[in-house]
């Protein structure tokens, strides 16, 4: 057995470093002046300055603009004019100090041109358009003087019921953490730094309910919860946001154990922490603080550095520390945090937004392609029996019907920004505009509004179907449902939706439907009912192109579900790494782990998505079978194009330890590649996994890689077939900080 005393090199950040929650940090010769800077500024601030550096304030009819005059505001948000933000930063320079305000947006998937809400970006299986996408968002914020966003969203959620899932990247600690790190490197790249959020176990709240309490045991937070958040402290992202939800117990917004042990002592982050809106007042919903002097108290002593939209902080502060109740060191080292962020930005020497710029300089043609080519590989076609998809060239009329269609505003999702439905391409309008080079007539018929209350429209729908050779439905989830408070209980198409589509299917002719929403929804019979379905999420700005591109067969559909689709919403939550039973399912069973009337299966499992072409996976093989420290996992296979038509696989390696001290899941994704096949091209694939990585934490904190056998699966979904097993040889144990801290101590005496 070899016990480890300390952490590993940056360079295993997404093996190690994402489960082991280890950080160092060193500072360079810049550091030390930025250091050096702030330390003075410091000296010259009175309490109250400090104070208002940790104010954070939202524009509108709350503002008062003196307080920016006066140095009571450190940092602004839903500014997102230049002319605002220019005034805004004139207001400071009449300030004693002159510090300048740190101004932030929810831009999660674009600011004027919107790409792909990130659940669906996820869908891609691919960092580098996760990349581009936070590129492209922070360029166009950037242009108008925005300087921080509150995102990515880096909240696991196993259960679509919560609205919000609609903005993160699914249910899997790996996928997350790698996508986590490519959209703060992106926002960065593109002029934007970041507030990952929400910090943490916010999207598992009990019954899918949002701003419920969550339970998770320590150990799964360590390997399930956090691991994209320290992701996101490792590509750099220089804030988080406190979540609302109470975590065993204790409000995220007043948990030292997250805030200050976890993320400052565990993880080394010197960035600082901002409340969520009024988070710090809703201490006093929560039960923890009797008044806003209390909640203030409390927070700030947690390691929350910031009090958007509470104004308990500038309230109640500097008599908390008069009274000697919050130490003025502690708000020293608050202020301390956000003026270094501030300097590392280089807030004190850049020049004011320029009040002459617009958003109208965007989308620009550049914007608008790179949207359209994220979008088309979030999509994910779930069936596709008789090969309704691609539109055949026999096909000559086409009825489009479904409120959804023509909704340019809806197809942005939840956090649309500065998102204008005019500078959308609806699903209709892509569609007609393929169609017409192809000499396919197009009828429309919307059959029901936006929410399906009524089918009054059907009739025309159904006679619009009966005269076209295809229809195409589209249909799914108006954005009011999706987002923050928009918690479901039913998870059935709202309104007629069902009934308009089993009429669509009795015309007898064949029906794709493009499912547009924010998360999986339940289908019902209209699984068996509809032959092809394709799910686009919230497509953006080029959503309509990018459908039709997929529809006609221009570009294959390669998207993956980074979610388990369940078949009911009573199987929630629902994910593939669960944890082996004793009694493991048995059809012929009853006293089994299995439900009574609905399989225990998802209807589509995570990872799953079809493509126009087909792909084979052959011979397998382990590159080294007996694995020491420092070893990696190596497993190759050759995946071929057995189809006629180009393609994209996303080839996925899980792992299972089957036999250790604690019940491990039954699969793990531990790495994936991306791989694009003409027909009939092969090519061989190789997946590595650090050893380092396919370890397990402990309630304390303890992370460890037991000696045994690791198996793995190697496919196009978590059904992966075996590839083959290797045996770790010997046990390695790292000891949580306290352990370690405690044995330096006994060292030391």
């Amino acid at each position: 057995m070899i016990v480890r005393p300390t952490g590993v090199s940056r360079s295993m950040r997404l093996s190690l470093a994402s489960f082991l929650l280890i950080g160092t940090t060193a500072i360079a010769p810049a550091q030390e002046n930025i250091e050096r800077r702030v330390n003075e500024l410091l000296a010259r601030m009175t309490l109250e300055e400090k104070v208002g550096q940790l104010n954070l304030v939202s524009n509108g009819a709350l503002l008062h603009w003196e307080d920016i005059s006066s140095g009571r505001t450190g940092a602004l948000l839903n500014f997102n004019n230049a002319q605002d933000i220019a005034r805004a930063q004139a207001a400071a320079r009449q300030s004693r100090l002159k510090i300048p305000p740190l101004f932030g947006l929810d831009i999660l998937h674009g600011f004027r041109t919107q790409f792909p809400i990130p659940l669906g970006e996820a869908a891609a299986f691919n960092p580098h358009l996760s990349r581009l996408a936070s590129e492209w968002a922070a360029r166009e914020a950037s242009y108008m003087g925005i300087q921080w966003t509150f995102a990515p969203m880096a909240d696991l959620s196993r259960d679509s019921r919560w609205g919000r899932i609609v903005e993160g990247f699914g249910e899997d600690p790996y996928l997350g953490s790698v996508l986590t790190a490519a959209r703060v490197e992106g926002f960065r790249k593109g002029g934007l730094a970041t507030a990952a959020k929400h910090f943490a176990g916010y999207g598992a709240p009990q019954g899918g309910r949002d701003y419920d309490t969550t339970y998770i045991p320590p150990a799964e937070m360590y390997d399930t919860y956090l691991p994209p958040f320290r992701a996101a402290v490792e590509a750099g992202s220089v804030s988080f946001m406190a979540a609302f939800n109470a975590l065993n117990g204790i409000p995220s917004t007043a948990n030292p154990w997250l805030l200050t042990n976890v993320l400052r002592h565990q993880w080394g982050f010197d960035g600082f922490v901002t409340s969520d809106w009024a988070g710090i007042r809703e201490l006093i919903g929560h039960g923890v603080a009797a008044d806003g002097a209390e909640a203030a108290r409390k927070a700030i002593l947690a390691g929350v550095d910031m009090d958007m939209m509470g104004e308990l902080y500038i309230k109640y502060l500097p008599e908390e520390v008069r009274a000697g109740r919050v130490p003025e060191s502690v708000v020293d080292e608050a202020a301390r945090r956000v003026l270094r962020t501030k300097m590392r930005l280089g807030l004190f020497d850049r020049p004011d937004a320029d009040p002459t710029r617009t958003d109208s300089a965007f989308p620009s043609p550049e914007s608008r392609q790179a949207a359209r080519e994220v979008a088309r590989e979030t999509f994910v076609l779930l069936q596709n029996r008789n090969e309704v998809l691609p539109i055949a060239p026999a096909i000559r009329s086409i009825a489009v019907v479904g409120p959804l269609a023509d909704a340019p505003q809806d197809q942005f999702g939840p956090h649309g920004a500065r998102g204008h439905a005019q500078d959308s391409v609806s699903v209709l309008k892509g569609i007609r505009q393929r169609a017409e080079k192809a000499g396919v007539k197009v009828n429309y018929a919307p059959a029901c509004d936006l929410f399906c209350r009524t089918t009054d429209q059907l009739p025309a729908a159904v006679a619009a179907a009966k005269a076209a050779d295809l229809v195409v439905a589209v249909f799914g989830e108006p954005v009011d449902l999706s987002g923050e408070a928009a918690s479901r209980a039913y998870m059935t198409l709202n309104g007629k939706q069902a009934e308009v589509l089993e009429t669509l299917a009795a015309t007898g002719k064949p029906v794709a439907m493009i499912l547009m929403a924010g998360r999986p929804l339940e289908l019902g019979k209209l699984a068996d009912r509809i032959p092809s379905i394709l799910m686009v999420w919230y497509p953006g700005t080029e959503g309509g192109t990018a459908v039709a591109d997929i529809l006609f067969g221009d570009v294959s559909p390669s998207g993956k579900l980074p979610v388990s689709w369940p078949r009911t919403v009573g199987q929630l939550p629902l994910y593939y790494n669960r944890l082996p039973t004793g009694r493991p399912t048995l059809h012929n069973n009853r006293f089994t782990l299995n439900y009574v009337d609905e399989a225990i299966t998802p209807l589509y499992p995570f990872g799953w998505g079809l493509s126009y072409t087909q792909f084979s996976y052959k011979d397998a093989a382990i590159a080294k079978p007996r694995l020491e420290a420092g070893d990696a996992l190596e497993v190759s296979i050759t995946v071929t194009n057995t189809g006629l038509r180009p393609g994209q696989e996303v080839v996925q390696l899980y792992t299972r330890d089957p036999i250790a001290s604690r019940s491990r899941p039954l699969r793990e994704l531990k790495a994936f590649e991306k791989v694009a096949l003409a027909p009939g091209e092969a090519r061989r694939v190789t997946l590595r996994v650090p050893v380092e990585a396919l370890g397990f934490h402990q309630d304390d904190g303890t992370y460890r890689i037991e000696a045994g056998t690791i198996q793995a699966f190697i496919g196009g979904n978590s059904l992966a077939e075996p590839a083959g097993e290797a045996s770790i040889m010997e046990t390695i144990i790292v000891p949580s900080p306290e352990q370690r801290a405690s044995a330096s101590t006994g060292l030391a005496q």
